[in-house]
């Protein structure tokens, strides 16, 4: 045999067609490298997920158990406080006492408590642990474009696929009856962000993996959720979001100083400036963030200088938590804005054991929140990192990078199911980033048989928040919790 202009010998050439015969018979040319699908594919991943439909009927996630040694309301709200800025707990008492959305948004750590005793088909992925509707939103690229999707991950965990899905579907009825829908729109809401997880799940099942990983291009998103009705909503909410820049909040929040530059300004009890020695330690934080990003990052960040630290108060379920903004400027004065902001343990964690999933040790939880979110999402801010102050982990992102959401307790009761067809379908690619799609899939069939019981929890469950936001506002009229409402 002549080969490359030379001569291969008997041997040499025995062994070459014995790799030959190898391949043809489908046996692997070279090891299996570890991080790689194995080849041939061992199984089908849509059989094990039709399969476990006998051990886990679909109809069962209907099913809502509440055990004895459930915490009441006012008992959960309070273990959910502790480690957090005492002076600021009734701020976040008073907001969740708002409406029962409110409540939901801030007990992530009750429902998981319920969930886990709930059925699970012990399929795990990324999931934000957090996916109620209004933690969906618009925020802008590294070019500037604007991009829709899960946007808030503190409580990120590697757990099960039903328990985002739950969580949005009982927010979505929450929502509708807190914007005046009817009951049956309400459930209609429910029924139709399952369907569309559902079938979303179905369609990225048959994609290339590579299609699958970058599925649902923005401009396809409406049409493929089928969500016309929102088109008017979401284009005034982008027009909003291109406008929510580190600059407007800047012009807005700081003032000028003698010899240039710019500094915060006091806006009780929102934003307070903090004192030399306190900024003096988040502004040297950052020096361990940077080791956190990719370095073709660094050249940029170093464009900037450090001005000025405040401390700001964050939304609903994060309220206590330690939070800081930070003034970047570059050489024409143009401002950059960081949010330093504290990352505590996930509020799921202490029930995954229940759940049956295993309890992953956690390096950082700053670390947790940014891998979490870039593992969920198909395009992420592109300063997220992390770092530590005084003993205590951060996460760190751009501030008001063109940031937006729709409110879905104030949509219109005919924009109700589109907006859950839309956030359903956006779980979905989220959740198929760490899960096998063809698994769950599998799994979830066809038909409306999962939807209808999904459904049927989360108008369960909306009326069991109903009971525990109620029980929380007597709580606070008897005393028994300081509230601070209006804040």
């Amino acid at each position: 045999m002549i080969e490359d202009g030379g001569t291969t010998s008997g041997a040499e050439s025995g062994t070459a067609a014995a790799g030959s015969g190898a391949q043809a018979a489908g046996q692997e040319r070279v090891p299996w490298v570890p991080g790689f699908a194995r080849w041939p594919s061992q199984g089908s991943p849509k059989e094990e997920g039709k399969a476990l439909r006998e051990r886990v009927p679909r109809s069962t996630h209907a099913d809502l158990t509440l055990t004895t040694d459930r915490p009441d309301a006012v008992t959960a709200v309070e273990e959910s406080n502790r480690g957090r800025i005492a002076a600021l707990t009734p701020i976040r008492v008073g907001r969740m006492a708002a409406t029962p959305f409110a409540f939901l948004r801030g007990s992530a750590g009750l429902m998981a408590h319920d969930l886990a005793r709930t059925p699970m088909t012990g399929i795990g992925t990324q999931i934000c642990g957090d996916a109620h509707a209004a933690n969906f939103g618009l925020y802008g690229d590294a070019r500037g474009g604007l991009v829709i999707d899960l946007n808030d991950f503190d409580e990120t965990v590697h757990g099960p696929w039903e328990w985002d899905l739950k969580r949005l579907a009982t927010s979505l009825v929450l929502a509708g009856r807190e914007a005046g829908a009817d009951e049956d729109t309400c459930r209609r809401a429910a029924l139709d962000t399952t369907g569309a997880y559902r079938r979303t799940m179905r369609l990225l099942a048959k994609l290339p993996a590579l299609d699958a990983w970058n599925a649902i291009a923005d401009e396809e998103l409406v049409s493929h959720t089928d969500a016309h009705d929102l088109l008017g909503t979401l284009e005034r909410v982008s027009e909003k979001a291109r406008a929510n820049t580190s600059g407007r909040f800047a012009a807005r929040s700081t003032e000028a100083v003698e010899g240039g530059g710019r500094r915060f300004v006091d806006a009780p009890p929102v934003l307070r400036r903090v004192n030399d020695a306190e900024a003096a330690v988040v502004a040297a934080s950052l020096e361990q963030y940077l080791t956190t990003l990719s370095e073709d990052r660094h050249p940029l960040l170093a464009r900037y200088a450090v001005h000025d630290v405040a401390f700001r108060v964050v939304g609903t379920g994060s309220v206590g938590t330690r939070s800081y903004v930070v003034l970047l400027l570059d050489h024409r004065g143009e401002p950059l804005v960081l949010q330093v902001k504290e990352a505590r343990p996930s509020a799921l964690e202490p029930h995954l054991a229940t759940a049956g999933f295993d309890v992953r040790e956690v390096e950082h939880e700053g670390r947790r929140v940014v891998l979490g979110q870039k593992r969920m999402q198909v395009v992420s801010d592109s300063l997220l990192g992390w770092t530590t102050v005084d003993d205590h982990p951060f996460q760190v992102r751009q501030f008001r990078n063109r940031k937006g959401s729709v409110d879905p307790a104030a949509l219109a009761a005919d924009q109700i199911d589109d907006y859950g067809r839309m956030t359903g379908a956006l779980l979905a690619r989220a959740h198929a980033h760490n899960a096998d799609p063809r698994l769950i899939a599998g799994y979830c069939g066809k038909n409306e048989e999962l939807d209808e019981a999904v459904a049927t929890f989360a108008v369960t469950y909306a009326d069991r928040t109903e009971a525990d936001h109620a029980d929380l506002v007597a709580a606070i009229r008897a005393g028994r919790i300081e509230a601070e409402v209006g804040v």
